[in-house]
């Protein structure tokens, strides 16, 4: 069984920052690329950075330069790093990953349950 799991969520201050991690654990033979989402309230959710097992990353243009992804192949980890956090930042933080389990079986994209993060003065 694979399972997705986030941490490092929690209440900040605008201007401050804060780092998520996602770990990937279970019967996994391959983990390709991860991403991390942010689903706010009332919006759709968004897609925010995705990083390759090269570790090419994309990002979205709303957060990037104050955002940066990392993965560490070796610990199944990717982290977000966010910096100079605003208000509309505030959601509920999902990591998503493309992982193959072992035996044989094929592909499939995971999500995890996600983490929250509040930006408010």
């Amino acid at each position: 069984q694979v399972q997705l799991v986030e941490s490092g969520g929690g209440p900040v201050q605008p201007g401050e920052s804060l780092r998520l991690s996602c770990t990937a654990s279970g019967t996994i033979a391959h983990l390709s690329e991860m991403s991390w989402y942010r689903q706010a309230p009332g919006k759709q959710r968004e897609g925010l950075a995705r990083i390759y097992v090269n570790e090419k990353t994309e990002y979205a243009e709303t957060i990037q330069d104050r955002f940066i992804i990392s993965r560490n192949n070796d610990r199944s980890l990717i982290e977000l790093q966010m910096n100079s956090l605003k208000p509309e930042d505030t959601g509920v933080y999902l990591c998503h990953a493309r992982i193959r389990p072992r035996g044989g079986l094929p592909s499939s994209y995971y999500w995890g349950q996600g983490t929250q993060v509040t930006v408010s003065s």
